[in-house]
């Protein structure tokens, strides 16, 4: 059993940037892929970017390239999304997630992640 929490979220004008923090905890993740998600009431929770288990692969959405950038620090058990730029329709509650398994390919589809923390509120203003 894994245990997520995000935090690092915030109300925000546009054009400012935000550093958003995943803690795992109950076991290592540093074995694991893991993502970023974010999500608005009644709406499909989005792939936003994704980290192999080293850290040296990176995915991410269309949306969000060349202003986030996902990281992660195995010693520390703990993934990173550095957003800057941000817009408006940036706003959504974010979520980071450990996939199922080794993956050679990053996986971007919420069925393939098994943990999710609980999110956290990012909200930009115009």
């Amino acid at each position: 059993q894994v245990q997520l929490v995000e935090s690092g979220g915030g109300l925000v004008q546009a054009g400012d940037s935000l550093r958003l923090s995943c803690a795992a905890s109950g076991r290592t993740v540093s074995t694991y892929a893991m993502g970023w998600f974010r999500q608005n009431p009644g709406k499909e929770r989005e792939f936003v970017a994704g980290i192999n288990w080293s850290g040296d692969n990176t995915l991410y959405a269309d949306s969000v390239k060349g202003r986030f950038t996902i990281s992660r620090d195995n010693a520390k058990n703990t993934v990173f999304l550095q957003m800057n730029s941000l817009k408006p329709e940036d706003t959504a509650v974010y979520y980071c997630a450990v996939a199922r398994g080794w993956r050679r390919l990053l996986p971007t589809g919420s069925s393939e992640y098994e943990y999710w923390g609980q999110g956290t509120q990012v909200t930009v203003s115009s």
